[in-house]
Parts: C-alpha cells; structure tokens; sequence
C-alpha cells in the first residue's frame, strides 16, 4: 500500500499472538487482524540437514508417489471370508486399527472390540473368558495396515468376517475391508453385548452371501467415480456417507433383487444399508487404501501412505520408508458429545479411518461437506478453512475428488511429511468418539489435529534411510 494511503484506511490492530488475545477487541468493536503465526517445531536439526541436502531428489520422488496415488483406479471386485481372502491371516490372529499393540497396551474400545470377536468367532463362550484368551499369548495381534487391510475406530478383523475385495485396477494391489454394522454399540466402537454379536452373526449369514451375488452379478463397482459423485452431494466420505452410500445402494439394488434367495431376505438387506448412512465408510477407507499402498516404496519420497490411530498410539508410515511405524501418544478428539456424555468420558483417537484424510478425503475434503459440522461441532466457515490450509502441507490437487464450495479445485492430496513441518500445521482429521471404557459404543464426534511426534521420528527415520543409501 502506498504510504499517501495508508492515514486513508480505518486503522485495524494486527495481533500477531494468541487469538484469545482478540476477544477484547472484538468486544470493544475495535476491528483487528489475526497474523496465522506458529511457532516452529522442534526437530532433530542433524535429521533436517540431511533431509534438507536431498530436497531436490525428495520432491521428485514426491511426485512419483503423488502421480500414483492421483492415478488409482479402486474398484470393488468381490466379498469374501477374511480367512480366505486377506494375506497372512489365520484363525488364532486378530487384525486391529493403527500401528502394533500388544493387548496390555490395548485401549478399552480395542479390548472390548477383541473380546467381542473371539465370542464371535467361538474361541470363547463369554467376554470374562475372552478377555483370559487374549491377554494369554494364545491370541495373536496384528495391524490392519500390514495385511491390506482397514478398520473403522477398533478396526477388529476376525478370520470368520466377511470383508470386503477391493483392487486397484492401474496397479493391481489389492485391499480389505469389513462391512460396516452403523452407529451405536457396534463392535467397532467396543461394544460385545450378545446383541452386538448376534448382528455379526447376521452379517456373515445373511448379508454378506447376498451382497457377494449382487457384487459378482454386476461384475465390478466403480467406487472412485461413486466418491467423487458423493463430494458434489455434501459427502467426505469419512463422517458423511449419506450420499456415497446412497449412490451404492443405487448401484447394486438391481443385482440385490434379482440374485437373493427369497424377497425378504432381498428386503432385509437393502433395508439394512438404506438404514445404515455410514455403510460406505468401509467402502472408501479400502479404497483409499489401495490407492495409498500403490505409492509404497517410491525412494526419497515423504509422502505419508499411512496415518493411523489404535487408541493408545497415533501412527504414520512413509512412502519412502517402507512399513515403518512412526508413533506418538493419540490426542483426545474435541468433540460434540452425545447426551449424558463428556469429554472425560472419551477414549483417544482411534481407527484406521484417517487413512481416508492421507487420500485426500475426509478432514481435507470437509468443505465439500458443511453440514458435518452438525455432527462434529464448529461452523461450515471452518470446514472451508480446514480444507484450505490442508493445500499447504500436500503435494498434489485430486485431479477427479473436487470441492464445489472451491470452485470445485481440487482436494489437497498427498501429504508431505517435510511440509508439515516446516508450517507447523499438522494434518486435520474429522472422527467418531468411542467411549474410553470397553463395552460402551460411541459417545460423540469431533475433529482433531494430528499428534507431531510421529512426524518428529519420520524426519528421523527418513534421513536414516537416506543415509543408507548412500552408504
């Protein structure tokens, strides 16, 4: 601004500190501009000098890796028995959400949600005996994310449930997911009560043989083009399904009634997912899924593949890291609570649900989505700005997810490890809240931002491989 202007312009207070520190003015009426100021994370300055030395290789690994993520073709291929379908799975092993955890470290939510599995599976006759089972070393634990595999919120995966096949027809990875049981006490949330069983037991016998005919029936889904279709409709596909569910329903409905057994059976199951909004979720998170894992193994890159929580501890994996765990203690969500429910009553993020957000999707996508903030709090002007300061840390726009609210830009896509943080801004995640006690279910949804220990130890880790390979 030209200094003969600047005495012509209302005089505004630029507050460069707390933006608490405005609350005065505001209610003085004094206008006033708030400076987006963050201090610097601290970092490991030997693991920066490295990184720092390499950005120029980095960036174009960066966007190799982002080029194969924008380029996934995530199709829904078939359904079958997680024992026949996902790699290394055997009948004594429990997949869980996040990175690896042993059952003593398990949060309640994942021990209800185990315990509630063996009963399942027939390993044990009640939860007290259950609970004997698995924390006797005769029940083995695994992450999700090391089979191909994700997981809502306790993320369990038995070797009797039915999952969900997904491939990604540009790279030909593959990827699993089980089926969503909607909200409420459900497995997920760590709720085992015989009902929560017994809808399991439902799932396995009648839904999932008819959802595997109406699947074979109609050959192929085409879930990307059914997730960029749901963003126009209000969707994000991580706390919204509505419309991506209704846009599922749509596509199988048809093979639904002409492959099931009887008309009731036809009946109950389009019922169950018109009646279940979130049914999608599973659908989206595996397609993200494959879609991340086509970027696996890209050298020098920073680009996360994975960014999920097990309720005790967040993690984040690296494309050019390998399978490598990177962790930090999981944050409590800031929530909208349920009636009768609090903050105290709240568990630590969990799921492998954020590996929708590391897509593109979810949080980064939430301007695409405003009438989430009647689920998760705040107003649709944060949803904008979620998603706009998400750009700043990704590597790449989605050349086919696109935000109508941005002019349909669009969704940020890819993040960088080494961009979050230099910026100090860390990836946003929208979530369900599981009750921190097992047995409960769900007892509200927030957002949160993720932890920066995980991305501390990534810069580590990434400049010991770096380092390796020029050993």
């Amino acid at each position: 601004m030209p200094i003969k202007d600047l005495f012509q312009e209302k005089l505004k207070v630029v507050n460069i500190g707390l933006e608490s520190f405005r609350s005065g003015l505001d209610h003085g009426g004094a206008p006033s501009v708030q400076v987006d100021w963050r201090p610097p994370v601290a970092v490991d300055a030997a693991a920066l000098k490295t990184v720092q030395a390499r950005a120029g290789d980095i960036k174009k690994a960066n966007a190799k890796a982002a080029a194969k993520v924008l380029a996934a073709k995530p199709f829904l291929i078939g359904l079958e028995k997680a024992l026949d379908v996902i790699p290394g799975m055997k009948k004594d092993l429990i997949l869980h959400a996040g990175p690896p955890v042993a059952w003593e470290r398990m949060c309640g939510p994942m021990r209800g949600a185990v315990m509630g599995a063996l009963v399942y599976e027939g390993l044990a006759k009640n939860p007290a005996e259950a609970a004997k089972l698995a924390a006797s070393g005769a029940t083995k634990f695994s992450p999700c994310h090391e089979h191909s595999a994700v997981g809502p919120m306790a993320g369990i995966i038995s070797a009797s449930m039915p999952v969900f096949v997904l491939k990604n027809e540009e790279n030909g990875n593959l990827g699993f997911a089980t089926m969503n049981e909607g909200l409420g006490k459900v497995l997920r949330y760590g709720a085992y009560a015989p009902e929560v069983v017994q809808k399991l037991k439902w799932m396995e016998t009648v839904l999932y043989p008819a959802l595997k005919k109406a699947v074979a029936k109609v050959g192929r889904v085409d879930l990307k083009n059914i997730i960029a279709q749901a963003l126009h409709m209000g969707d994000e596909v991580h706390n919204r399904n509505r419309a991506a569910t209704s846009l599922f329903y749509r596509a199988l409905a048809p093979a639904v009634a002409r492959t099931a057994p009887d008309p009731e059976t036809a009946a109950q199951v389009l019922e169950f997912i018109n009646g279940n909004d979130h049914f999608f979720l599973n659908l989206s998170m595996a397609a993200s899924k494959v879609s991340l894992d086509a970027a696996r193994g890209v050298p020098n890159s920073s680009l996360l593949t994975v960014m999920a929580r097990n309720g005790t501890d967040f993690g984040i994996q690296l494309s050019g890291t390998g399978g490598e765990w990177f962790t930090g203690p999981a944050p409590v969500p800031d929530a909208l609570d349920f009636a009768g429910f609090s903050k105290k009553d709240a568990n630590p993020d969990i799921g492998d649900s954020a590996i929708t957000e590391t897509a593109g999707l979810g949080g980064f996508a939430i301007a695409a989505a405003p009438a989430i903030v009647q689920f998760i709090g705040g107003s649709a002007s944060d949803a904008l700005d979620h998603t706009r300061r998400m750009y700043e840390i990704c590597e790449a726009e989605n050349t086919v997810y696109q935000v109508p609210a941005l002019d349909f830009r669009g969704t940020p896509t890819g993040i960088d490890m080494v961009k979050v943080l230099a910026k100090g801004i860390f990836p946003v995640i929208d979530t369900g809240v599981a009750h921190r006690e097992p047995g409960i279910g769900q007892v509200g949804a927030g957002i949160l931002s993720a932890p920066p220990e995980p991305f501390q130890q990534a810069l580590v880790g990434l400049a010991k491989t770096l380092q390796e390979e020029n050993s």
